[in-house]
């Protein structure tokens, strides 16, 4: 069985938490109903993450990079933080608004540590992005970026520039567009935003 073949999703016009627009909404919720068809996955990503960066730390943004984060952090038996979601950037209408923060009572533990993000699926890395910020603010040296699954090319052209490694155990095309060159905007397609 492929990691692919435990998610649900359709094909439409839909909003994202980044403020890009994409032709693929998955149902990650779903993923979540059966923990142990998940096992072998976070097995891999975790042995990937231990040969590809070695991190003494684990964090993941809520909810469901931090589900997956913890399942990682068991197997390498590294510190788990979890970043949780925060009001977003006041920037109106500017892409990657969202914030996720490590609550203050963990933080300060993150100084020094080498800390490896993790998520279920990366696409835009909104939450991913945000959750890198965060820890690079508390002085964590971030060394990679970990997901079940990456979506497209835009997580890669992210970790690229930020100097990171990127470890998967999949990986699926996927298009995403600013809203501004949205096809599906000219097209007349509605857009339907499914994120709450």
């Amino acid at each position: 069985m492929s990691f692919s073949d435990l998610i649900d999703g359709r094909r439409g016009h839909f909003q994202l938490e980044s403020g890009h627009h994409g032709e693929l909404w998955l149902d990650l919720d779903a993923l979540f109903l059966r923990p142990a068809k998940l096992v072998p996955f976070v097995t891999d990503l975790a042995r990937r993450l231990a040969d590809s960066a070695d991190p003494d730390a684990i964090c993941g943004p809520l909810l469901g990079g931090g589900l997956i984060a913890a399942g990682v952090a068991t197997a390498l038996d590294a510190e788990l933080y979890i970043a949780e979601q925060a009001a977003p950037d006041d920037r109106e209408g500017e892409l990657f608004r969202a914030r996720y923060a490590v609550p203050p009572t963990t933080r300060a533990r993150l100084r020094g540590r080498r800390v490896a993000v993790v998520d279920d699926v990366v696409n835009a890395a909104s939450a991913t992005r945000a959750t890198v910020a965060d820890l690079r603010s508390a002085d964590a040296d971030v060394v990679a970026i970990g997901a079940l699954l990456v979506l497209g090319e835009s997580a890669a052209g992210y970790v690229e520039r930020e100097g990171l490694t990127l470890v998967s155990c999949a990986a699926l095309p996927n298009r995403i567009w600013e809203p501004t060159a949205c096809p599906l905007c000219a097209a007349g397609e509605p857009l339907e935003d499914l994120r709450n």
